[in-house]
């Protein structure tokens, strides 16, 4: 190997991968971009899609949103992405975006993050490692399955849980403690 054929695990401190260097030695795809309301136009396209618009000159035709922290800062720090899921940057605060705007992004994102809240389990079986749920939620009656295992139940606070199924579809249970005795035992093996 020659001088000029270093290989990205010889790259001095310092430096980016493929060797180029940086003032803080953080690679330059580590650092986070910021955005500010102020340079930002979310717009519907008329196929029904995110679009944005950076200062006059950058322009996405197609946005994906992603909150960064779900379940605990759910009003900040959104990530941006384009439509091959490179991050554009973060926006930290939504409240600085107007109205129209604001509720662009929040339509957005709750169609990503659709979790209907159970409000009553009509039954709830355990058989062969899975949880099979008929349950009352607040997009209406759902029956979903549940592998054990592999985290698709989390706990978080108060008693709380966010339950996946095996579509990938997301519901929470808001406190399970107060379930029926035999609902119970079977949520709690799930924990």
């Amino acid at each position: 190997m020659t001088e000029s054929e270093t290989s990205q695990d010889q790259a001095p401190k310092g430096a980016a991968p493929g060797g180029e260097a940086t003032k803080s030695g953080v690679p330059p795809s580590a650092k986070v971009r910021t955005l500010r309301a102020q340079d930002l136009r979310f717009e519907r396209t008329e196929g029904g899609l995110l679009s944005l618009r950076v200062g006059a000159k950058k322009h996405y035709s197609r946005v994906h949103l992603y909150w960064c922290f779900p379940l605990s800062q759910s009003n900040r720090f959104v990530s941006v992405r384009d439509r091959e899921d490179e991050e554009i940057g973060i926006i930290e605060k939504l409240d600085e975006f107007s109205p129209e705007t604001l509720e662009l992004i929040l339509d957005e994102l709750s169609s990503r993050y659709f979790t209907p809240t159970i409000s009553s389990i009509f039954s709830l079986k355990e058989e062969f490692g899975y949880t099979y749920w008929d349950a009352e939620t607040s997009a209406g009656r759902c029956r979903f399955t549940v592998q054990l295992g592999r985290n698709a139940v989390i706990s978080l606070e108060a008693g709380r849980l966010l339950i996946h199924d095996v579509d990938g579809n997301r519901y929470e249970l808001e406190d399970y403690r107060a379930l029926d005795a035999m609902h119970l035992r079977i949520v709690e093996n799930l924990l």
